[in-house]
């Protein structure tokens, strides 16, 4: 009678999991016949939550991910370096202190902290860093500075923007560069009426605009293009009329926006200071050598939150700066080398070391903006599976956003690409992991991947 028991369930198992692959097949055939993709690529793999193949289609072959690209980063940062792992930033100073004179330089110096500055974390927003920026000053005596305010962001290399990133991207505010200090998320907005500026959410340094403009359509359909340590702007494309919009771009010089507000802030405190603001990088494009940062006068440790709640959002919200962050962190971390390549390559080497084919990840950056980026779907779907059974899984997992569709997934979008990637639990309990990556699709590939994923539903 056992032996009969056993059979019916393993039978009844094998049923169910043909009509979902069956499923799955028909949704995928109606979706790959299409006229709209007659010339589109899709790699998709389903699982379940043992890792059992339930349905594939070109699972193996690499297609441009998009933020997907982002399940590989922020698992691998958060077994590496733990999910208690914080920035840090300092400030400093050199020379001496009499009588509340510093007879030196003030300093600021970090090791890369995306966070430092963003509006996305109670107890860490810019309001939060200026004060304890101040009341250490307070607390050290200092009234009066005699030299300068030398914003020290010089951890990381001078690249601060992945190669393959598209040019269309850099100026906007998903494509901001990571710098050794980052500041407000290295982000800008700027409220405009048709083609008219109004106002600007802070005031940017040093930067001239050239407005291209059009006043048309019902959509933001503009562009932002900065470059790194560029003086000069430029808006184009087209806002509509009779409306104010608010557009978002990438500061071209983070440390010095920094810098330049600390100075105010000292202002505005009573703290006289008679040099200006420096950059590191700046004294290196000048040809004059850097300052050196004594260990022993710092007078504020001020640390990021942790990396849990940055992955977080990182997932949550697709923020690409924090992407890149981890990705130099890794490098520099683990190869002692800051570099980008040096960051995607520890990357790779990571996931290859958990079993995925080397052939099906090659990663170009930690954020998935590069189209250089390529990844299969059952690449995805092993680095899902390996995640589901580390400890730190249920900080991974809690970023997953909740998609139209009602599965918590993580997406990517890019011209040409559609991604999804995640966990769900059908109405019977059962478990899936997997992974949906098309390429030039002519539709809404969002619409059309979200129908073969609710399948699984």
């Amino acid at each position: 009678m056992k032996k009969i028991i056993a059979i019916s369930v393993f039978s009844t198992q094998i049923v169910f999991a043909q009509n979902i692959s069956q499923k799955l097949d028909t949704a995928t055939k109606n979706l790959m016949n299409s006229p709209l993709a007659i010339s589109s690529n899709l790699s998709l793999y389903v699982a379940d939550e043992n890792g059992q193949l339930i349905y594939e289609y070109n699972g193996n072959k690499g297609l441009s991910t998009a933020s997907t690209q982002k399940i590989f980063t922020a698992a691998a940062a958060l077994e590496t370096l733990g999910k208690n792992y914080t920035y840090q930033t300092t400030a400093s100073y050199s020379g001496t202190i009499s009588s509340g004179n510093l007879n030196g330089n003030l300093f600021i110096s970090s090791n890369g902290d995306p966070t430092l500055g963003s509006w996305r974390y109670e107890g860490f927003k810019p309001e939060n860093f200026k004060q304890k920026f101040l009341e250490a000053l307070k607390k050290s005596g200092i009234t009066k500075i005699s030299g300068d305010l030398i914003i020290d962001d010089s951890y990381f290399d001078h690249q601060t923007i992945p190669g393959g990133w598209p040019w269309d991207d850099l100026g906007n505010y998903y494509g901001a560069g990571i710098w050794g200090i980052n500041w407000r998320e290295n982000q800008f907005d700027i409220n405009i009426s048709g083609t008219d500026f109004k106002s600007f959410s802070y005031p940017l340094e040093g930067v001239q605009w050239l407005n291209d403009l059009k006043a048309s359509g019902n959509s933001d359909q503009s562009l932002i293009f900065t470059a790194p340590h560029s003086d000069v702007a430029l808006i184009n494309g087209n806002l509509p009329a009779g409306k104010t919009t608010t557009v978002s771009g990438a500061v071209p010089n983070p440390p010095l926006q920094l810098g330049v507000e600390a100075i105010k802030w000292l202002k505005e405190s009573n703290i006289e200071i008679s040099g200006k603001v420096v950059t590191s990088s700046q004294l290196e494009i000048e040809g004059k050598l850097p300052f050196n940062i004594s260990k022993n006068k710092v007078i504020l440790h001020y640390e990021s939150p942790t990396l849990d709640k940055i992955v977080y959002w990182f997932l949550r919200k697709s923020v690409n700066l924090y992407g890149e962050a981890l990705i130099k962190t890794l490098g520099k971390e683990k190869k002692q080398n800051s570099s980008f390549k040096s960051g995607v390559a520890y990357l790779k080497e990571f996931w290859t070391s958990k079993g995925i084919n080397s052939n099906m990840i090659n990663f170009a950056d930690g954020s998935g903006l590069s189209p250089q980026n390529y990844v299969s779907a059952k690449a995805e779907v092993q680095a899902l599976l390996y995640a589901k059974k580390q400890p730190w899984f249920s900080s991974y997992y809690e970023g997953f956003p909740t998609q139209d569709n009602g599965m918590k997934m993580k997406s990517g979008t890019m011209r040409d690409t559609k991604s999804y990637a995640g966990y769900h639990t059908a109405k019977d309990g059962k478990k899936y992991v997997y992974s949906a990556i098309i390429n030039n699709y002519q539709g809404s590939g969002s619409t059309e991947l979200q129908k073969i994923l609710s399948v699984l539903k």
